[in-house]
């Protein structure tokens, strides 16, 4: 069985699995917005929030599941990527996985009545476009490890002998 999987299973994960919250971090801003329109149109405030909940939740897990790869993977690329590229990606990770289960805690309490219940969604709304921006941090970082400093290289046997160039400035942020 686990010749099966392995198989099925993309080796490293992590490259295969952080386009979820990537992805997810564009449309939640998009569900969130359209919920609040569907609800001033007389539609369930509870299930159509529900929706957008759901869409918060899966970005804080698909989040959870990248750092937890990343976290696998990053002794390997250290090896050829400077470690401070490396620590700035990790940094940017990990305050978009506790910034969106902030925010998802906040667009929990939209499924409350009342005032405090149109607040939290108001909050949460906006909180998705501060996801937006932080998922937009993550994936630069993780793009300059990759095209800029080699890290696939890590994978390759080149990589593998320590034989790839990698970016001198290890800084990470390369705009």
């Amino acid at each position: 069985m686990s010749g099966i999987l392995a198989s099925i299973i993309p080796s490293p994960l992590h490259p295969a699995v952080v386009h979820l919250p990537m992805a997810l971090a564009v449309l939640v801003p998009i569900f969130a917005v359209v919920a609040l329109v569907t609800m001033r149109r007389a539609a369930s405030t509870w299930r159509t929030w529900a929706v957008a909940v759901a869409m918060f939740a899966s970005l804080s897990l698909s989040a959870w599941a990248s750092m937890e790869t990343g976290e696998d993977e990053s002794e390997k690329v250290e090896k050829v990527v400077p470690e401070a590229a490396v620590e700035t990606h990790e940094e940017a990770a990990e305050q978009f996985l506790w910034f969106s289960v902030g925010v998802l805690a906040v667009a929990a309490a939209g499924l409350l009545k009342g005032g405090v219940g149109g607040s939290a969604r108001l909050l949460a709304t906006a909180g998705s476009v501060g996801i937006l921006v932080m998922g937009y941090r993550v994936g630069h970082s993780g793009g300059a490890l990759v095209y800029t400093h080699g890290a696939a290289s890590a994978y390759t046997s080149a990589g593998a002998l320590g034989t790839i160039p990698t970016s001198k400035s290890g800084d990470g942020d390369d705009r």
